[in-house]
């Protein structure tokens, strides 16, 4: 059962393990809620204990967000970098939460994100190394706005990230996320990256993938 007394609201599927169980923390998309990814869960190994989190800023008229994207004649599409920070914040502090709360392993922390959830997984992983093993940020792309000034002093080897887009995006370009692989190049992070001939979504071969990724590593 999740617990209700934590800062974002959340559903749960439990481990196979009652104690020590690896973690994994879903984060959805722009508009969606914490229903939409949790459709992995019954796919994805058992022996994860499975936390799917609500953005929390309510959209109209149904919807979450992790932060405002906006659309105006001036400056097209921005983000509100500020917001996306907040929520940077608040996932760090609820991963401590779930960590205090359920039988989890707090060395093999694991995000999950699609769109902008993947976008906030990589700011969350960079800011906060110590908190995370492996991420798997799909449809998103590395936002450095977002990221801690002193990245220079932090030690990122523990790190692994998983990163996959779809080559005719209509949403995030594929070129916003080739820039990504160079990015964790340059700070020596272990990472794959991959294409599938899809749009803003996620390809069937592209969970088989991520799914094989993720059991070599819990």
């Amino acid at each position: 059962m999740a617990n209700p007394s934590l800062s974002l609201q959340h559903i749960v599927r439990e481990s196979s393990l009652t104690e020590n169980a690896p973690l994994l923390i879903m984060m959805h998309g722009y508009g969606s809620d914490e229903n939409d990814l949790f459709s992995f869960a019954a796919e994805l190994p058992e022996e994860l204990f499975i936390i799917s989190v609500k953005a929390p800023y309510t959209m109209q008229p149904y919807g979450n967000a992790w932060y405002a994207i906006n659309f105006d004649e001036d400056r097209g599409k921005w983000s509100d970098n500020e917001e996306a920070i907040a929520s940077r914040d608040l996932i760090a502090k609820f991963i401590d939460e779930a960590i205090a709360t359920y039988p989890v392993n707090k060395n093999n922390v694991s995000l999950l994100g699609f769109s902008q959830g993947s976008i906030l997984s990589y700011a969350v992983a960079l800011t906060y190394p110590e908190k995370i093993k492996n991420v798997v940020a799909l449809s998103g792309y590395i936002n450095k706005d977002i990221f801690p000034t002193d990245m220079d002093t932090k030690n990122y080897a523990n790190l692994d990230f998983y990163c996959s887009h779809g080559s005719v995006d209509q949403v995030i370009p594929v070129d916003w996320a080739r820039l990504t692989a160079p990015f964790l190049d340059a700070l020596n992070i272990k990472h794959s990256y991959s294409e599938f001939p899809v749009g803003h979504g996620v390809a069937p071969q592209n969970f088989y993938e991520l799914k094989a990724w993720l059991e070599a590593r819990i």
